[in-house]
């Protein structure tokens, strides 16, 4: 499990591993013992909270309009779809070229 700093606590990484999830939290500055986690795996959170705000950037998903749980899903499926369509058909950089006649036709 990925988790920032603000879940660090013992009793919470006892429950998880008592489950058998392991966590990957970082600990909390001031303690007196650093615990080791995976900082490479600790990394790739970002990218989980992007996806997350870029959820929220749609309203119907941000306010949770829709009661019924498989709506709501639906909604979020959607959402995720058109991101990830969007973010897959947006033009390349156009490199850049020296030549002003080729520009021209650009």
């Amino acid at each position: 499990m990925l988790a920032d700093r603000g879940y660090d606590a013992d009793w919470y990484r006892d429950a998880l591993q008592a489950k058998g999830i392991m966590p990957c939290i970082p600990g909390r500055r001031s303690r007196n013992v650093p615990i080791k986690y995976d900082k490479r795996r600790y990394r790739s959170r970002s990218r989980i909270e992007i996806m997350f705000g870029r959820l929220k950037d749609w309203r119907r998903v941000a306010t949770r309009y829709d009661r019924c749980p498989t709506v709501f899903f639906s909604a979020i499926a959607l959402a995720a779809t058109v991101i990830f369509w969007l973010s897959s058909t947006s033009p390349e950089p156009r490199e850049a070229t020296s030549d002003p006649a080729d520009s021209a036709l650009l």
